[in-house]
């Protein structure tokens, strides 16, 4: 692919604060592929049990690269809540604070979205940002019930 019209396809954007209610996942590392789908029929299912959803429709999955404690391990699958208000008991709440991102939308199989991250990571580098290991990285799901055919977009925290 040409590289200029790669290009075009990664911004930087700016995030307000998020407010995220869903499932943690924790799992060994070669387990997230399978896990994370598994979650998301779960999210989906108890979606009407959460109050406050900006985007029914949508699933954000948010992650730290480097995570420095144990309670920052894993991978959560969210939807985004205007304020929180009756969690189920089940779930958790995820506060992610405003911050830059370069993103790249990702169509197609789970299994390709090395792939994408692997351009986004590249095009950082040449553009002379620093990733962000050490903070939330977000993933907004805008087409996620057929894991061959996803459309999400991959949010990498930069300096």
């Amino acid at each position: 692919m040409n590289r200029n019209i790669l290009q075009d396809k990664i911004s930087i954007r700016q995030l307000e604060e998020l407010k995220l209610v869903g499932f943690r996942v924790l799992c060994d590392g070669d387990q997230y592929i399978n896990e994370i789908p598994k979650a998301s029929l779960a999210l989906q299912d108890r979606i009407m049990d959460i109050k406050q959803v900006i985007s029914p429709d949508q699933q954000i999955g948010a992650f730290i690269v480097d995570a420095t404690s144990e309670t920052e391990d894993g991978y959560w699958v969210c939807v985004q809540v205007d304020k929180y208000e009756d969690i189920p008991e089940d779930m958790i709440s995820l506060t992610v604070p405003p911050q830059k991102y370069a993103m790249i939308t990702h169509e197609g199989s789970n299994h390709d979205i090395r792939n994408s991250y692997e351009r986004l990571h590249e095009w950082i580098m040449k553009n002379n940002y620093s990733r962000a290991l050490n903070k939330w990285h977000i993933e907004r799901f805008l087409n996620y019930e057929n894991k061959n055919q996803l459309k999400v977009q991959l949010f990498d925290t930069i300096l």
